[in-house]
C-alpha cells in the first residue's frame, strides 16, 4: 500500500466507500438498471478506468466535470469516477433552459462535460462561450458532432495514473441552488459532508446490508444522490429508474423484492392512485422514505393501509446541509403527523429570532444548523457564504417552531420558495424573467396549494398603463427561459400589488386571497 492509499484510508472519502465494498463484496450486485446488473467490482473497474480516461486527457485535482444525465448506470459511474479521480463533480438539473445551463458551467469553470445524446443541440449552441470546456463526452450515441466524444470511447484507455492525495475537506461536489437573486448558488459539498451524512442516515433509517432499494428521483437532486453513498455504505443494491412511472415502480416493488423506497410526497399521491394497485404483491417493502414537503395525514394512512408492513420516515433538509437535518420516525408519524421530526445525529440545531438569540419554546424562529455536514462554501461567492454563516451557524432561511418535546415544525420560508413535486422553486427567479416583458410593470410570484404537486406556481401581475395581458401569453414567455416545472401555472391581474409601509409586496396577502 502506498503512503498516499495508507492516509486516504484514515479519511471519509467518497470514493473509498466503493473502493472498500468492491474489496471486501464483490460479487454482490451494486446497482441494477433495466437489464442490466452491475456488481461492486465490476462498478469500481469501471469507474476507475474513467477517472484514469479524464486524467489522460489532462484533468486536474480540484477541476470540475459536469453531467447533464438522467437517471441510469452512467450517472453512477460518472460520479464515483470524479470523486476517485480527485475532481469536483457538478450533476446539472436536465430540465434547465439552455441560459440557465449555460450559467452554471460558466460559473463552475467544468472542463469536462458528459451528457446524454438529448442534450447535444444544447450544448452546441453554448459550446464556444464556454471557453474553460476542453471535452464533451456522450452517452449512447454513435453520430457525433465534431469535437464530441462517444461515452464507450472512455472505457479504451488502457493509462493507469497513480492514487491521488485526497482531502476528505476537499470539495467532491458542487450542487446548485437556486437563491433569491434569481441566480443559482454552488454549495461546495466535501467527501466530508457527504459520507457524513451517509453515516447519519444509516443511522436513522436502520440500513444494513440487506437494503434492497428502488431508486427513482433524479439523481441530480443531492438527496437522491445520496442514495448512492447510502448503497455503498452498507453494500446493498439499488435498482434504479430512469423516469417516474407509477406501475413501473409496484412492479419492480414486485419483481425484484424491493424493501426501501424514496419518493416526494407528489410521487407517493401518484403511486397510491393507481386503479390495480391490490394486484401487486408488496409485501417485501419494509422502509418508506419521503421529503422534500409535509406528507399529508391522509397519505401517510393510505401508504399504511397499501403497505402495511413498512414503516414511514418523513425527512427534512437541504442542499446546503448534504442534505438531510430532521427525520421524523416511524414511531412519532402519526403522533406528530406535521413535524419534520428531530434533528438526525451529528446536526446541532437552533431556532433562533435575528440577534441569534434562542427563542421560547413553541415561539417562530430562523432554523439554524452546524455540524460535519455542512457545505463548505457557495462556490466564487464570498459574501453569499458569509451571509450564510453569519454568528457561526448555517442560517437556512427557513421559519419553525420548536415543541416541548424537541420535535420541529416549518412554518413558513423566509425567501418565499416554492416547492412543487419535489423541486424547489425560487420565485425571484421567475420575477426577474417577468420583469423582462416589456408589457409588465409589477409581478409578485408564489405558491398556491395544488392536492398532486403540494404547490403550483402562480404569477400575479400589474401591467403597464394602455397594455394587456392574456394568462396564456404570460407562461408562453417564462417557457421560453425558464425549466417547464417553473413557469407558472396560473397568472392573476391586479391593478396595484398590496404592499407594507416599507413598501415591501405582502405576499402573505396574496396567498391569502
Amino acid at each position: 500500500m502506498s503512503t498516499i492509499e495508507l492516509l486516504s484510508s484514515r479519511q471519509q472519502l467518497v470514493g473509498g466507500l466503493l473502493k472498500k465494498a468492491a474489496h471486501q463484496t464483490p460479487s454482490k450486485e451494486a446497482f441494477i438498471y433495466e437489464d442490466t446488473r452491475i456488481t461492486y467490482q465490476v462498478l469500481y473497474d469501471r469507474a476507475t478506468k474513467a477517472g484514469h480516461w479524464l486524467r489522460s486527457k489532462g484533468l486536474e485535482q480540484d477541476d470540475k466535470v459536469g453531467f447533464i444525465l438522467k437517471n441510469g448506470l452512467p450517472f453512477v459511474e460518472i460520479f464515483f469516477a470524479t470523486t476517485l479521480s480527485g475532481a469536483v463533480g457538478v450533476p446539472i438539473n436536465f430540465r434547465l433552459k439552455q441560459n440557465e445551463i449555460e450559467y452554471i458551467l460558466q460559473n463552475s469553470e467544468c472542463k469536462f462535460l458528459f451528457i446524454d445524446k438529448e442534450y447535444v443541440e444544447v450544448i452546441e449552441d453554448i459550446q464556444e462561450k464556454l471557453v474553460d470546456l476542453q471535452a464533451v463526452i456522450v452517452i449512447d450515441e454513435t453520430e457525433l458532432p465534431l469535437g464530441m466524444i462517444s461515452y464507450d470511447e472512455i472505457f479504451t484507455c488502457e493509462e493507469e495514473f497513480p492514487p491521488v492525495d485526497i482531502n476528505e475537506n476537499d470539495g467532491c461536489m458542487i450542487v446548485y441552488t437556486s437563491g433569491t437573486t434569481g441566480r443559482p448558488k454552488g454549495a461546495v459539498l466535501t467527501h466530508k459532508n457527504l459520507y457524513q451524512n451517509g453515516m447519519n442516515m444509516i443511522w436513522e433509517f436502520k440500513l444494513d446490508t440487506s437494503f434492497k432499494f428502488l431508486l427513482v428521483p433524479p439523481l441530480f437532486h443531492v438527496g437522491s444522490m445520496s442514495f448512492l453513498i447510502h448503497t455503498c455504505l452498507v453494500k446493498g443494491t439499488s435498482v434504479i429508474h430512469r423516469d417516474f412511472h407509477p406501475e413501473a415502480v409496484l412492479e419492480a416493488i414486485e419483481k425484484e423484492q424491493i424493501n426501501s423506497l424514496f419518493l416526494v410526497p407528489a410521487m407517493w399521491n401518484f403511486l397510491l392512485q393507481v386503479p390495480n394497485i391490490n394486484d401487486y404483491q408488496l409485501s417485501s417493502l419494509r422502509k418508506c422514505m419521503t421529503a422534500a414537503a409535509i406528507c399529508p395525514l391522509e397519505l401517510k394512512k393510505s401508504m399504511m393501509h397499501h403497505f402495511p408492513h413498512a414503516s414511514i420516515y418523513d425527512v427534512f433538509g437541504q442542499t446546503e446541509m448534504s442534505p438531510c437535518t430532521t427525520c421524523l420516525h416511524p414511531e412519532d408519524s402519526l403522533r406528530k403527523t406535521t413535524s419534520v421530526g428531530k434533528p438526525v445525529i451529528n446536526v446541532e440545531v437552533r431556532v433562533v429570532d435575528d440577534q441569534m438569540n434562542d427563542v421560547p419554546i413553541g415561539e417562530i424562529g430562523e432554523i439554524v444548523y452546524r455540524g460535519p455536514t455542512l457545505m463548505k462554501e457557495y462556490y466564487k461567492n464570498r459574501e453569499a457564504t458569509e451571509e450564510a454563516f453569519a454568528g457561526g451557524w448555517f442560517h437556512s432561511g427557513d421559519l419553525v417552531r420548536m415543541d416541548d418535546e424537541g420535535f420541529i415544525y416549518v412554518v413558513d420560508r423566509k425567501k418565499d420558495m416554492i416547492i412543487s413535486g419535489g423541486e424547489n422553486i425560487y420565485p425571484a427567479e421567475i420575477e426577474e424573467v417577468l420583469y423582462t416583458h416589456p408589457k409588465i410593470l409589477e409581478v409578485a410570484v408564489i405558491g398556491v396549494p395544488d392536492k398532486d404537486w403540494g404547490e403550483n406556481v402562480k404569477a400575479v401581475i400589474v401591467t403597464k398603463r394602455n397594455e394587456t395581458m392574456t394568462e396564456q401569453e404570460v407562461i408562453d414567455f417564462c417557457s421560453k427561459y425558464l425549466a417547464s416545472y417553473k413557469k407558472p401555472k396560473s397568472v392573476e391581474f391586479m391593478l396595484e400589488l398590496p404592499r407594507n409601509a416599507a413598501g415591501k409586496v405582502l405576499k402573505t396577502a396574496l396567498r391569502n386571497d
